[in-house]
């Protein structure tokens, strides 16, 4: 079983998972979806996983066989889980038992499909979908905070080249995204409006970074870009959290999506890249979005880090993001 143990001197916990160990490793190093191995995520191989969870699917067909577009299962080499005792561990060596989620969201019944191919409809699906998990999950009180993100490529720590993302719930609010949802926090109390609003604000009055808007949502490259063509979306007003966005807002952002992601193809050709869905803490009363906004973040892995980053958690991006918005809008004069 797994344990979730605190580190005093750097204030943050680690998850210690001897059963990761046995994840296979079905993908290439050199080539995104080359490998030719069984795939447990591909149609027809639904006995291969554990039973599902949720899936969007014809109506006529039953759950575990084939006819979806979406698949949820619990994470067969999980990091936490669902069944172990929710109790911490008080004293020098402080921890948590393992408990929490594990879920892993199979994208699309298609094995070589990449997220930068997928049409609007697929799209759609797949924001559909972590809709229902994430709105499923919150109603478990003993998880207080949920981790949606998405690798994909072998450079961005994927082991498996069917497009899929996972989710990971946690008995506790890890010391990054506890900092950041205080920032946004304070950001409200002091000046009475959202952090992203005041961002995209100024974003679009420099423009120097915008990309696109689709709707009330509006995709960037960060001021301060960590990653080459890191990409940011968000909206400037209040459109919900990821469990509660309407659908008119579910289908703008899938659309931005699509178009963000055509755009980095074209710029990077195949590329890995991680992706992460903004949750706030559960039980955040300003989860309803005073403070918090909307925001998927998707980190381009185009080049790789190293002891300096780790050490300093500073990134060294050699692309200017002024320079990736320019190129990913198309404007390729001037």
């Amino acid at each position: 079983m797994s344990e979730l143990r605190y580190d005093r001197m750097n204030d943050t916990h680690v998850i210690i998972a001897p059963e990761r160990l046995q994840r296979p490793n079905n993908i290439n190093a050199d080539a995104l979806g080359t490998s030719e191995l069984f795939c447990p995520f591909c149609e027809g191989n639904e006995s291969a996983t554990p039973k599902e969870i949720f899936s969007i699917r014809e109506s006529d067909t039953p759950s575990n066989q084939p006819g979806w577009q979406t698949r949820v299962v619990p994470n067969l080499y999980k990091a936490v889980a669902i069944e172990a005792p929710h109790q911490h561990h008080v004293g020098t060596f402080e921890y948590w038992d393992g408990f929490g989620a594990h879920e892993v969201i199979i994208d699309t019944p298609k094995h070589h499909l990449s997220m930068t191919q997928w049409n609007h409809h697929e799209m759609l699906s797949w924001l559909k979908t972590l809709r229902q998990r994430v709105d499923d999950l919150r109603r478990d009180h003993r998880i207080t905070f949920l981790s949606l993100f998405k690798n994909e490529g072998y450079d961005a720590g994927s082991t498996q080249s069917h497009c899929h993302t996972q989710l990971i719930g946690l008995p506790l609010v890890p010391k990054s995204q506890r900092d950041f949802y205080r920032r946004s926090r304070e950001y409200m109390q002091n000046y009475s409006r959202s952090l992203m609003e005041s961002i995209i604000n100024d974003e679009e009055e420099a423009e120097v970074r915008m990309i696109e808007k689709r709707g009330d949502f509006s995709a960037f490259c960060p001021f301060a870009s960590g990653y080459p063509f890191e990409v940011m979306i968000g909206s400037k007003q209040c459109v919900g959290q990821i469990d509660t966005v309407s659908d008119e807002h579910l289908d703008e952002l899938a659309s931005l999506l699509v178009a963000v992601m055509e755009k980095l193809s074209v710029q990077l050709t195949k590329f890995a890249f991680n992706l992460w869905v903004s949750t706030p803490p559960l039980g955040d009363e300003s989860h309803a979005c005073d403070a918090h906004r909307l925001i998927v973040r998707i980190m381009p892995r185009v080049y790789r880090f190293g002891g300096f980053e780790i050490n300093t958690e500073m990134m060294i991006n050699p692309v200017e993001p002024e320079l990736a918005a320019k190129l990913l809008r198309g404007d390729n004069h001037g």
